[in-house]
């Protein structure tokens, strides 16, 4: 199209002239129509109608979680033995000392056993060795025997050995080897219980001291191992010879005893007496110092 108007070479004329009105239709071309209608809008859902969908919704969610956490409880209790929060109170701390756990307490107190009461005690003379923790007095022999200034705590039950007498009989690579009178309490019942298990105890000391305190592999020659009174005390008795052999160690036996003895108490007291081979001139101690024993 060029600036100018141009004039079509075919026109067609309007009736009542060139700028008159009124509808024009011409050949060929179909009639206007108007656009059609569009749908009605819906009407709102402001009202209870979709508070009431709402509440549907609200209540299928809810009601799932609720199944969900409910299956899962369960699978949980019937894998757990009925303790979904494994909240299982554990079992109380064992408190008790070691012989007491070994050893229960016997049914038959040790006092009403065959040994029966015993009679008047001699007096006694001399100079005594007094331990009371253990709670015992016993003889005090001169020298070459010396007092005992240390704790000892041999054997897996260590009991500690506090008071008595000792001498070296002779120096090796392994150190110095003593024949030695000791004492000592040891924790044989409950802390309120005063009838001990003597002859389980007795057996329990007596295996810790041939295990821990002689040279191994050694060979027991047992001598005594009974029920007897010490001190008009119910008492546990092992006496034996010990058979052993030890690199730079002159000695290759030795005589011990151990007393177990009821003094009344959660503790027993414990008599431990020991003379190696090279002395055999001592010997005699052994039976003696037993016999001189004294409760407290």
């Amino acid at each position: 199209m060029s600036e100018g108007t141009q004039t079509p070479t075919a026109a067609w004329s309007r009736p009542g002239g060139p700028w008159a009105s009124g509808t024009v239709t011409a050949p060929g071309v179909p009639p206007l129509l108007p656009p059609p209608k569009s749908p009605p809008e819906p009407p709102g859902d402001d009202g209870p109608r979709r508070r009431r969908r709402q509440m549907v919704m609200f209540g299928g969610v809810a009601g799932a979680i609720l199944a969900i956490g409910l299956t899962i409880i369960l699978i949980v209790a019937l894998s757990s033995d009925g303790d979904p929060f494994g909240s299982k109170a554990s079992p109380p701390r064992e408190v008790r000392p070691p012989l007491a756990q070994m050893c229960p307490a016997p049914t038959v107190p040790p006092s009403a056993g065959p040994t029966g009461k015993p009679g008047a005690l001699p007096p006694v003379t001399g100079e005594r060795t007094t331990d009371t923790e253990a709670g015992i007095s016993y003889k005090r022999y001169g020298a070459p025997w010396v007092p005992w200034n240390t704790v000892w705590r041999a054997g897996t039950l260590e009991v500690p050995y506090k008071v008595g007498q000792h001498f070296v009989t002779e120096e090796y690579s392994g150190g110095s080897y003593h024949a030695s009178i000791l004492s000592a309490a040891v924790p044989a019942a409950d802390n309120d219980a005063v009838t001990l298990n003597l002859e389980c105890v007795g057996r329990r000391v007596a295996a810790d001291v041939r295990a821990e305190y002689y040279p191994q592999p050694n060979q027991l020659e047992p001598l005594r191992d009974e029920m007897t009174m010490l001190g008009g005390r119910p008492a546990w008795l092992s006496e034996f010879r010990l058979h052993f052999r030890a690199p730079g160690l002159t000695a290759t036996d030795e005589l011990s005893a151990v007393a177990i003895i009821d003094v009344g108490k959660p503790t027993a007291a414990v008599l431990y007496v020991s003379i190696p081979g090279t002395h055999k001139q001592f010997d005699y101690v052994v039976e003696d110092v037993l016999k001189s024993v004294r409760p407290l």
